[in-house]
């Protein structure tokens, strides 16, 4: 199935290409979600616009993406969470809670989608979170977790 890209897909691709996906991941996920539009030969004519508009917007991005990427790196990120004995958290921290914890801290308003946070994290301690602000800039936050009293 062929498809236009609406929005950026992790592993798949940018907002306004064009890629060949299974049936069942176009049809099922990336339609009704809104990441994707269904190819024809007028929506292909939409693509040059939806990269020409990505492409202003990215050369604008690179500049904040570094400055949002030295606001991020400078900053220590405390979250206070339940654990039991041994710091083992009741549940695991979602990346919603670390984005609300980075403006908390006086950091920047991030998209949760944007965190890359390998496994779940279910145990107290010091924890590096990458940050994909754009293709090219990668930001890195320093988040403590600490058990509540």
């Amino acid at each position: 199935m062929k498809i236009i890209l609406t929005q950026e897909v992790s592993n798949l691709g940018e907002p306004g290409d064009i890629v060949e996906v299974k049936n069942g991941y176009g049809r099922n996920y990336l339609l009704p979600q809104g990441f994707a539009i269904s190819w024809s030969r007028g929506a292909e004519k939409q693509v040059s616009q939806i990269k020409r508009a990505r492409s202003a917007r990215e050369i604008r991005n690179v500049d904040q993406a570094q400055e949002v990427k030295t606001q991020l790196d400078s900053l220590k990120v405390t979250l206070t969470e339940r654990a039991g004995d041994g710091g083992r958290l009741f549940g695991s921290v979602t990346p919603a809670e670390i984005v609300s914890a980075v403006q908390a801290a006086g950091g920047p308003e991030l998209d949760r989608r944007r965190l890359q946070v390998g496994s779940p994290i279910k145990t107290v301690g010091s924890y590096q979170i990458p940050v994909r602000l754009h293709p090219e800039v990668v930001a890195t936050v320093t988040l403590d977790v600490v058990a509540s009293k």
